[in-house]
């Protein structure tokens, strides 16, 4: 699976959520949507600002839907227009996940959940000794955080694409996922985010932004394309 983020900052204008939602749900070979808008939660160890305004993860099974959907006349164009005046930035990543104890949402079907978007925007020193260490040992204690629903892990790629907005290369993202505010809060203050502190403080060198964002969270399924 391919993920495509499209992010908009340094803009208070909200989006209209259910026009956003029928446009991506036209992107032919899309898997699935996500529209991530602001939330809040109390971490004990960070607090990295706002959230962005809006950000959008567009799902594809396979590359070449992704660069189709990206390309000069594809349906991803319209994102340049969903917030006039924002800071717009893009990036394209292999998706990974990975098991929870208990994935069903609690929430009631069409509402929003809560996502934690984390992103390594810098370097480390070796790549490879990097994600070796993190994807064997960080999504084992996630897993433990209580009531959390998902977890994903996104890994740098290169891709083609024509959308009119600046790319980032951002090292790695993850997001952990949550019924509500309220249950990331609380998982954020269970024991098992110290356990998460104490293998960060064991990651191998690294260099850069590392930014922690609470979201709400809602999807637009494939399967509510138009026929």
């Amino acid at each position: 699976m391919f993920c495509h983020f499209t992010s908009f900052t340094q803009t208070s204008a909200q989006p209209d959520q259910a026009r956003l939602a029928t446009m991506l749900a036209t992107v032919p070979g899309l898997a699935k949507a996500l529209i991530h808008t602001a939330s809040a939660t109390s971490d004990p160890y960070l607090h990295d600002g706002a959230p962005p305004a809006l950000v959008i993860q567009s799902y594809f099974a396979d590359i070449a839907a992704l660069e189709a959907a990206c390309a000069p006349s594809g349906a991803l164009q319209p994102l340049a227009h969903v917030l006039p005046g924002a800071s717009i930035t893009q990036q394209a990543m292999l998706v990974r996940t990975y098991p929870v104890p208990d994935p069903v949402f609690q929430t009631p079907p069409g509402e929003p959940h809560c996502t934690y978007l984390v992103a390594y925007e810098g370097q480390a020193e070796d790549l490879n000794l990097w994600l070796t260490h993190y994807l064997a040992h960080h999504p084992p204690i996630m897993a433990k955080f209580p009531a959390i629903r998902q977890i994903e892990i996104y890994t740098r790629m290169d891709w083609c694409g024509h959308l009119p907005f600046p790319r980032v290369t951002h090292m790695q993202r993850n997001k952990v996922v949550f019924d509500s505010p309220a249950a990331l809060t609380a998982a954020l203050n269970s024991p098992v985010r110290h356990e998460m502190r104490a293998d960060f403080n064991q990651f191998p060198p690294y260099s850069g932004a590392n930014t922690h964002y609470p979201m709400q969270t809602r999807a637009v399924s494939a399967s509510a394309r138009p026929s």
